[in-house]
């Protein structure tokens, strides 16, 4: 049989037994099939498996029923890890035991004794739940529900120079970064604003041979065209009014290191033409000056538009273009890496809740849910933004949905109650069709997969069922299908 850790190197595991012999048998299992040598946390009670899930990101549970009082006790422990993997477990086995333990939560039921192979085989058939969405192992329970860990060079932490996120989106950017880094060709970064496009720049400048010299970074779309030139290249004294004094322009100062154009779509024409000049020649001149002065430095770019489309309408010069775009990078938007969403959320409220004296540890499952299915146009920036006005504006132990901007509170999170009508609508007539209750659940829940591409443990969270649930229904269809 295959080794469920093939699957994600980021996997880390809980065991609720109160016999410490055979926890120690499950831990040993997993750690070596399963959490790449990541012990997994013991846990001899209900009330602390409770506390300790609430505040630490755990991907698989195996808990022992007798443990925790029954299989009716189970909705807490599920309350506390929504998105875990739960594997009930039992002395006392049976088919309406097992039942019962689905019902309330459980992914799967085993009868004990069970041998390490049992086991695996039943987590092989839940763990592609977490392909892309299991946090680092690197988060222990000393860190509690925190997302950042130490930036490494492999690039696979949840925090990368200061980026947050272990999506395979990401993880594809921190790849790219840390081979581009060790060259001295332009780069050329798009994405929509608040992608993180500067942070990116300096993720290249940091890990780069001249990251001991300045990084020094304008916006294009901020300065006004009649001083960009002079802000770029600097001006010599009395070259307009006003120049007073001779100044070093931010090419000059970045000598030695990296200068970061944002906006860059933003360039007058005119001024672009001197930029392409630069890049091919390596020297500028001050305005009213006639010497040249060379420098040694890398230009890094970056822009929220279309670059195609500018050089269409004529407003981007070709040729610079193809000078810059030596080293592209595209930043995801956040609605393209959704299963960054909990990470970063809880980033931002940890900061936000120690800058402002808050208490707050967690999000409830609804706010989660609430968060993970929001468009975020604004992206990173924007979730930033709502996480710390909820954190001013409230206190608590909890961020509940109520505490959540209008904005997020007002879109609708399914649920299986719904009714397909609402009850201001007339009640339907005898000649309109009517689908079957099945048929609406399943239309509701394959909604909700598809608005979190296929992972059903999210999915669950929004409908606020059970993940189980959600396995037994697509059974179920499948047994219609065909009967």
């Amino acid at each position: 049989m295959g080794s469920p850790k093939a699957t994600n190197r980021f996997l880390n595991a809980c065991v609720v037994d109160t016999n410490r012999a055979e926890a120690r048998k499950t831990s040993s299992a997993l750690s070596k099939h399963v959490t790449s040598g990541q012990p997994a946390h013991v846990l001899a009670s209900k009330e602390h498996a409770v506390a300790f899930l609430r505040h630490t990101p755990i991907n698989i549970v195996i808990v022992d029923l007798e443990c925790i009082g029954g299989e009716a006790e189970l909705s807490e422990i599920v309350a506390a890890a929504p998105r875990a993997v739960m594997i009930a477990v039992s002395a006392k086995g049976s088919v309406s035991r097992a039942m019962n333990a689905m019902r309330n939560g459980a992914h799967d039921f085993l009868t004990k004794p069970y041998t390490s192979e049992m086991l695996l085989e039943k987590l092989e058939a839940h763990l592609g739940v977490f392909k892309r969405a299991a946090p680092s192992p690197s988060l222990s329970a000393a860190t509690g529900s925190e997302a950042i860990v130490s930036s490494d060079t492999s690039g696979t932490a949840a925090q990368f120079e200061g980026f947050v996120g272990a999506s395979n989106r990401m993880q594809s950017v921190y790849a790219q970064i840390n081979r581009m880094a060790t060259s001295s060709a332009p780069a050329f970064i798009t994405g929509e604003s608040g992608t993180g496009k500067e942070l990116c720049a300096q993720a290249l400048h940091a890990r780069s041979a001249r990251k001991g010299g300045p990084f020094v970074a304008i916006n294009c779309g901020a300065i006004p065209a009649n001083l960009m030139e002079s802000e770029i290249f600097g001006h010599a004294r009395g070259a307009f009014t006003g120049a007073d004094e001779a100044r070093a322009g931010a090419a000059e100062l970045a000598d030695g290191g990296t200068l970061f154009l944002d906006e860059i779509g933003e360039m007058e024409l005119c001024l672009q033409s001197k930029l392409l000049r630069f890049l091919q020649t390596g020297s500028i001149q001050r305005v009213g000056e006639h010497k040249p002065r060379s420098l040694d430095l890398r230009v890094i770019c970056a822009t929220n538009r279309d670059p195609k489309t500018e050089i269409t309408a004529g407003r981007f010069r070709e040729d610079l273009f193809y000078r810059l775009h030596v080293l592209p990078i595209r930043l995801p938007a956040l609605r393209e890496r959704r299963e960054d969403i909990p990470s970063l959320a809880q980033t931002f409220l940890k900061k936000y809740t120690a800058e402002e004296n808050r208490r707050f540890q967690r999000f409830s499952t609804y706010a989660e849910a609430l968060l993970l299915q929001h468009s975020w146009p604004g992206n990173v920036r924007e979730l930033e933004n709502v996480i710390r006005q909820l954190v001013v504006m409230n206190d608590g132990d909890e961020v509940t949905e109520l505490m959540l901007s209008p904005l997020l509170r007002d879109q609708a999170v399914p649920v299986l109650s719904e009714i397909a009508f609402s009850t201001s609508e007339p009640m339907p007539s005898m000649g309109r069709s009517i689908e079957p209750l099945w048929f609406q659940e399943k239309q509701i829940i394959e909604t909700t997969l598809e608005t979190f591409d296929g992972n059903i443990a999210l999915a669950a969270a929004a409908l606020e069922i059970s993940p189980s649930t959600i396995y037994r229904k697509k059974q179920s269809w499948a047994e219609r299908a065909g009967a």
